[in-house]
């Protein structure tokens, strides 16, 4: 498997910047975990890595190598999407769905069934199903189908963009060992894209987190799970109800339920400010969150946190809740 990387990356649309100078590495045979909320550009991210999204400056690379120069050939980057139901063709069969993606010339004859069957095995479905219409299948089926079809391009890197959130509570969990499973057993580089940080804790080695467009802190999955250093992180955190005790204080943040900046106008210095616990609007004396750009300062912080008052947050100095 290979590193991918993106390298400055930025995705614009019109007077939307989507995706703003990201600049993050997956490492190779390792799993990262990619969170923010909605919109704050994650699934662009995964678009613009697969060529479905117009890279506007920066570059994705694969072992050092830029991807739009790849040709045209077998596609390195492979990615499932979010929906079971649209990614399929409802026309086609799941073996010949799976076979359409596969390496031109690589497979031919009995070959080719052959190795449909054997994806099909891998991702825990009879082979004698390949004749089934998608139509037939139920959501968490299908999901393992997009899993094969993308596994069949034979792929350096697979990305997965919030597979589990259009299903059934009572089959995500199983979609979830599969593609843990099938990880590990094939090396997979890969970027796992979730709103949801219990999801992301099960099947990653690294966490980044995205707001409006931009990687706002990284590191391992205990690492910043244990010691969140960007106030945004631990707001996620928070969310989720089994890890509110432990990461905060007993009254909530004061600002925690303010809406996102309007994207098309993101906020001048740290475009979390104007709803930080620990910010302005809370200390009107910190005005630095106003006024300069955390993410310069971002390598000579733990977890590259794009946050002023990181170190402050890492020693203790500040604490996030209503009163300090």
């Amino acid at each position: 498997m290979s590193e991918l990387r993106f390298d400055g990356l930025s995705v614009k649309y019109g007077g939307l910047t989507a995706v703003d100078q990201v600049s993050l590495t997956v490492p190779s045979g390792s799993v990262v975990g990619l969170v923010g909320e909605s919109g704050s550009g994650k699934s662009t991210l995964a678009r613009a890595a697969v060529g479905l999204a117009p890279v506007s400056e920066g570059k994705v690379l694969l072992d050092g190598v830029d991807v739009s120069r790849s040709g045209r050939g077998r596609r390195p980057i492979q990615m499932v999407f979010q929906d079971p139901y649209a990614s399929l063709d409802p026309r086609m069969t799941i073996g010949e769905s799976i076979a359409e993606a596969m390496p031109r010339g690589l497979f031919r004859g009995s070959a080719r069934g052959q190795e449909v069957a054997r994806l099909l095995e891998l991702v825990n479905l009879d082979p004698d199903r390949s004749a089934v219409l998608p139509g037939q299948l139920s959501g968490g089926q299908r999901q393992r189908i997009a899993l094969a079809r993308a596994l069949a391009g034979q792929p350096e890197v697979v990305i997965a963009d919030e597979i589990t959130s259009a299903l059934d509570v009572s089959v995500q969990g199983a979609v979830l060992n599969l593609v843990r499973d099938v990880q590990t057993r094939l090396g997979l580089t890969m970027l796992f894209i979730s709103h949801n940080l219990a999801v992301v804790r099960y099947i990653s080695d690294y966490i980044a987190v995205m707001y409006l467009g931009r990687i706002v802190e990284i590191g391992t999955v205990d690492g910043l799970l244990a010691d969140p250093l960007h106030p945004y992180t631990r707001e996620l955190l928070d969310a989720a109800p089994s890890r509110r005790s432990a990461l905060l204080a007993a009254e909530p943040p004061a600002v925690a339920d303010s809406e996102p900046a309007d994207p098309h106008q993101p906020p001048a210095g740290c475009r979390f400010h104007p709803r930080c616990p620990i910010g302005p609007l809370v200390h009107p004396d910190r005005t630095v969150c106003v006024t300069d750009d955390p993410a310069l300062g971002t390598s000579d912080r733990q977890h590259h946190a794009a946050c002023h008052f990181a170190p402050a947050l890492a020693a203790g100095a500040i604490q996030i809740s209503s009163q300090e």
